[in-house]
């Protein structure tokens, strides 16, 4: 075709143009510059001229939630990412920085947000600090049940961002980037590994009573993924996922008879649109929905569950008297669903502790020992928990826990003396379970605990690390994408974190 359409073209010229006789590379740039070329592109591709098509194609089949082999053997099957949204303290929890008490009053030229330096006064840390476990690991007194689980813990003290807001920083350590519309860490497992259930979202989110993070559902979006990767929002109270329950008079196999007379359809109308990921995705989604109606409702309700199980749990513990602070009830219920839903197949559960603005959350701007009066014991029994009841009932090997916020804290004090502002430049994330060494530390702050020093690493290696646990290569696992191959890790250079893997 390309033969018989260029050669008695290009033996013609014309009278203003007679360069162009006998010039097929004239002529071809003379007709790519115009609509011409757009035909010419066309009956090119209709001959096999040019390769095929990129699709966005990936590992999405019939049902892109079906479960697919791993790169590797891994070491774990599922995460439970317990979030502190606001920012923790690095040096009031596990970061212990002698010299910063030692300094405490005096006064250092410091980085307080990005390219901005200020003179500002060291606060020393107000807690106590002791070594916990045959690790030796250092941990402050506000977390008296989780410092007894060092020894399943490993500290990972050098981490470090892009940003000190906290609505980028949160999409950041979420998705990879500092902008929202890009998929999650839970929607890039379940695109790489499927689900191992067909009753339960493969990705589930549950948020604070007091309100859910900054940028919202953002935080657990598929971004450009189809929707079956998005996490599925658990509620605090009343039903656990809006409009799931049918209409008064519609019976189960009036259901089963409507999901399967739309899933035919669809079906009837995917095979003549193949490549199109949304329709595969709306399909599994219908049928998920009406398997939810039974296993969402089971799953949340804890009365199965023995008494020393929600004590383990923090559950029956009454609220302290500090002014905000819920008690452990809230978070430990969450961390026990998360636990049954571990046990049932989710791939990826995610809490956030901490909802709202101020002193709701971690954000610690105006007085870091009252913040940490109000969230510490939140945490702290039921996370422990958590541990214990995984490790006894086998499952903490395959599971891998991680605990973290967006950022740190800053070393200086903010707001009269007693607050902590934000800190990208050096923080620190645990994680326990799922093939990391337990009752280890990775990494160093400088003395002040300001900036990470030692073994420094972007949040994008602490992605690949979680990758790789779960038998993930992130270098391999790609979308395609606006003529892309996205990673969860992007385009600059990023390496698991191998000291920390057992």
């Amino acid at each position: 075709m390309l033969e018989k359409l260029l050669s008695p073209l290009a033996r013609q010229g014309t009278p203003n143009h007679p360069h162009c006789a006998g010039s097929r590379r004239e002529f071809l740039w003379q007709l790519g510059a115009g609509f011409g070329g757009l035909a010419l592109t066309d009956i090119l591709d209709r001959d096999g001229y040019f390769p095929p098509r990129a699709e966005a194609a990936t590992n999405v089949t019939e049902h892109p939630l079906m479960t697919r082999a791993p790169d590797f053997r891994p070491k774990a099957k599922r995460v439970i990412f317990l979030f502190m949204y606001g920012g923790p303290s690095q040096m009031d929890s596990w970061d212990y920085k002698p010299e910063l008490q030692e300094h405490h009053g005096k006064t250092v030229e410091i980085q307080t947000r990005r390219r901005k330096k200020k003179t500002q006064t060291i606060l020393g840390s107000q807690r106590h600090f002791e070594r916990y476990g045959e690790s030796g690991l250092w941990g402050a007194d506000c977390f008296p049940h989780i410092n007894q689980q060092l020894d399943e813990i490993c500290l990972v003290k050098s981490l470090y961002a892009d940003t000190f807001a906290h609505g980028s920083a949160m999409i950041q350590m979420n998705s990879g980037r500092i902008i929202q519309g890009h998929p999650t860490i839970g929607s890039w497992l379940g695109y790489g590994l499927g689900s191992e259930n067909e009753n339960l979202p493969g990705y589930v989110v549950m948020v604070d009573p007091r309100g859910g993070p900054i940028a919202g559902a953002a935080n657990w979006s598929s971004g450009f993924m189809p929707a079956a990767y998005q996490g599925t929002h658990l509620r605090n109270k009343g039903e656990p996922i809006l409009d799931l329950k049918p209409k008064s008079g519609i019976t189960r196999s009036m259901q089963r008879d409507l999901v399967d007379t739309l899933a035919m359809l669809n079906e009837q109308h995917r095979k003549t649109r193949p490549g199109y990921s949304e329709l595969p995705a709306r399909i599994a989604s219908y049928e998920l929905a009406f398997q939810l109606q039974m296993s969402a409702p089971e799953v949340m309700d804890l009365a199965t569950e023995t008494q020393a199980t929600l004590n383990m749990y923090g559950i029956l513990d009454p609220a302290p008297e500090e002014t905000g602070c819920v008690g452990p009830e809230p978070f430990g219920r969450q961390c026990l669903i998360a636990r049954r839903l571990v046990e049932r197949g989710v791939r990826y559960v995610q809490i956030y502790s901490g909802g709202g603005h101020g002193d709701q959350n971690w954000d610690a701007h105006g007085d870091i020992e009252k913040n940490l009066r109000i969230h510490a014991p939140e945490i702290d029994k039921p996370i422990a928990g958590l541990i214990k009841d995984l490790k006894q009932r086998g499952l903490l090997e395959e599971t891998l826990i991680v605990w973290g916020g967006e950022f740190g804290r800053q070393s200086v004090a903010q707001n009269g003396g007693k607050g902590r502002d934000h800190n990208p430049l050096g923080f620190l994330y645990w994680m326990a379970g799922g093939g990391v060494k337990g009752g280890h530390s990775h990494g160093e702050t400088d003395p002040l605990g300001h900036e990470a020093t030692v073994n420094r690493h972007h949040i994008r290696d602490l992605h690949a690390t979680i990758l790789h646990l779960m038998g993930l290569d992130h270098e391999k696992l790609t979308y395609f994408y606006g003529g892309l191959k996205h990673k969860l890790t992007g385009v600059r250079e990023a390496r698991v974190i191998h000291d920390l893997i057992a």
